[in-house]
């Protein structure tokens, strides 16, 4: 079904409903409707949006008296009937009389006999109206969703169109869909992706400055302030930044990218390894020769009582391994145990020292 027939069955259905004799079968053949495809989604949410910004049926009441709304299930002749009503004022002095001897009118229909044909043209001429008044276009945003994390937990999320995003710790997604693009606004942390394949629809992560363009894939992005990380694990990612004059950068499985003022750096690396970067997805963080400052920044990141080096000497240290995220005291006596350092405990911090 293309665009024109799913617009035409979108008001079909949203003047039937408008109608008065709406049935429980009814709605559940307009849900099954609705979720057989996103595109009936996005098109029924659009044309109702314009319904209700019209003042339902403005427009069709033209010739009534200000003020006076047709009645619900009689908007389809409203205009008409009072139009025929209302006295002749000036303006109609200068058309021909009528001569009511020649009309002939047509027997009244049966009072069951179904009217929602007639609403449906007076529904596509009132919402094309509409959507051409209120600039209603192919770019408009169908779904606006924020979602977040708590420190120390994961976000699963589903989203409309079919994809999947992940949240770490302390993260915060906003998304926006429409019938030309998917944007997602990474306002902070870290969140991995599995993007429906949509050619037609590009799934567009925003990160501060940068943004990372993709088809249908999986991959990774993290906010570090104005610093961002790409990590694609499966298909192709294409790097772009806020400056449209500097080149985008294609990302294939196995890159980890790392973007920020200072230009991009890309490491292209076996796709194993990159997953390693993504441990966090099932409760473990991997280090491989990073500094004990790098280390506990982020185990902060998923722990309320936070680690603090206390001295330069303590935090150039370097330490690698695969560690629970929630252990922070686990790693800490282990440290203690293989370097020259001393732990302080308090109740909502751990400061390591140097000896």
């Amino acid at each position: 079904m293309d665009s024109r027939q799913i617009e035409r069955s979108a008001a079909d259905w949203l003047a039937r409903r408008d109608g008065g004799r709406w049935s429980a079968a009814e709605q559940a053949a307009l849900d099954a409707w609705l979720a057989a495809d996103t595109a009936h989604r996005v098109a029924f949410l659009r044309l109702q949006a314009a319904w209700r910004q019209g003042g339902r049926l403005k427009a069709l009441g033209a010739g009534l008296p200000a003020g006076v709304v047709p009645a619900r299930g009689q908007w389809a002749q409203a205009a008409f009937t009072a139009r025929a009503a209302r006295p002749a004022d000036a303006g109609d002095a200068a058309q021909p009389a009528v001569d009511f001897s020649r009309l002939r009118f047509a027997p009244r229909p049966p009072a069951r006999a179904p009217r929602w044909p007639l609403r449906v043209g007076a529904a596509c001429a009132l919402l094309l109206a509409l959507a051409s008044t209120y600039g209603w276009h192919r770019h408009a945003a169908v779904e606006r969703a924020d979602y977040a994390s708590g420190v120390g937990d994961l976000q699963p999320v589903q989203l409309a169109d079919g994809s999947q995003a992940t949240l770490s710790s302390d993260s915060r997604i906003q998304v926006a869909l429409s019938r030309a693009q998917r944007r997602i606004d990474l306002q902070r942390g870290e969140a991995f992706f599995e993007a429906a394949r949509d050619p037609a629809r590009p799934f567009v992560v925003d990160a501060g400055a940068h943004r990372a363009v993709a088809v249908g894939t999986r991959f990774s992005v993290r906010r570090d302030g104005e610093r961002m990380r790409v990590v694609v694990t499966e298909g192709l990612v294409r790097l772009e930044s806020g400056d449209p004059r500097a080149p985008s950068t294609l990302l294939p499985a196995g890159s980890v990218a790392l973007a920020g003022p200072d230009g991009v750096l890309v490491r292209s690396v076996p796709v194993d390894e990159a997953e390693r970067h993504l441990d966090w997805r099932n409760g473990y963080l991997s280090f491989d020769d990073v500094s004990l400052a790098e280390a506990a920044d982020e185990f902060n990141r998923y722990n309320a009582r936070k680690l603090v080096v206390a001295d330069p000497a303590a935090a150039a240290l370097r330490v690698g391994g695969n560690f629970r995220w929630s252990n922070t005291e686990p790693f800490v006596a282990l440290l203690e145990q293989g370097f020259p350092l001393r732990a302080e405990r308090h109740p909502e911090r751990i400061v390591l020292h140097s000896r």
